[in-house]
């Protein structure tokens, strides 16, 4: 018989059936060459209703330093693909047990030109959740889970802009921390496709703040 507890819940139906409708922008349409590398984007149903895993990269790090992201990293010759990449990195990062992870899909596949990496977005569902904490100290800072209704709260939303004056894209204030970026864009992505946006305000335009472009001017 089969364990109905196990199987992920309705509120991700529209978000199964939409995953593959994911647009690739055409400057992140991957290129021969690029390393390959995997993120997790991971649902569960929290405390605070459904919500997203985040991780908040430590800021001594020479790559991507301070900034919020989902768990993930380079695709290893002894990974099953992507989507044993972004578990192993999901447990080594924030504690996260595979064997509780559901895989609902893989994404369209995104070229990060900046790290010269092309970046398969694993979904999955958390059926089984463990305790996180950072793994590595040295690589991460913070573990959050993140309610699917902060990130959709108008309040939490805006739009990043360099301080040359050219807009970045879109961002979020959540759990202390400031999500822009790749992360941003594909969290745009998933909460358009599962139906879960909110109308927010567009035109709520802020500069990037200096200490975060100071960690971006690394890579």
């Amino acid at each position: 018989m089969t364990d109905l507890l196990s199987e992920p819940p309705v509120w991700l139906d529209r978000f199964r059936a939409r995953a593959q409708d994911f647009t690739v922008p055409p400057m992140m349409r991957p290129v021969n060459g690029a390393r390959a590398a995997a993120v997790l984007i991971l649902f569960g149903d929290g405390p605070e209703g459904p919500d997203v895993l985040l991780t908040e990269r430590a800021a001594t790090l020479a790559k991507h330093a301070g900034q919020p992201a989902f768990p993930g990293g380079r695709i290893d010759p002894e990974d099953d693909g992507p989507v044993g990449a972004a578990l192993r990195e999901a447990w080594e990062e924030a504690g996260v047990k595979p064997a509780g992870v559901h895989v609902l899909t893989t994404l369209p596949e995104l070229y990060l030109a900046h790290s010269g990496h092309r970046v398969t977005p694993v979904a999955a569902w958390w059926r089984e959740p463990s305790e996180i904490a950072p793994g590595h100290p040295g690589e991460v800072a913070t573990v959050a889970r993140v309610p699917i209704a902060e990130l959709v709260d108008p309040s939490n939303r805006l739009t990043i802009r360099h301080p040359s004056g050219l807009k970045m894209g879109p961002a979020f204030r959540v759990r202390d921390m400031l999500v822009w970026g790749f992360t941003a864009g594909v969290l745009t992505q998933v909460l358009e496709a599962g139906g879960w946006e909110l109308p927010w305000d567009t035109d709520r335009v802020e500069d990037l703040p200096s200490e975060a472009l100071d960690l971006a001017a690394r890579d």
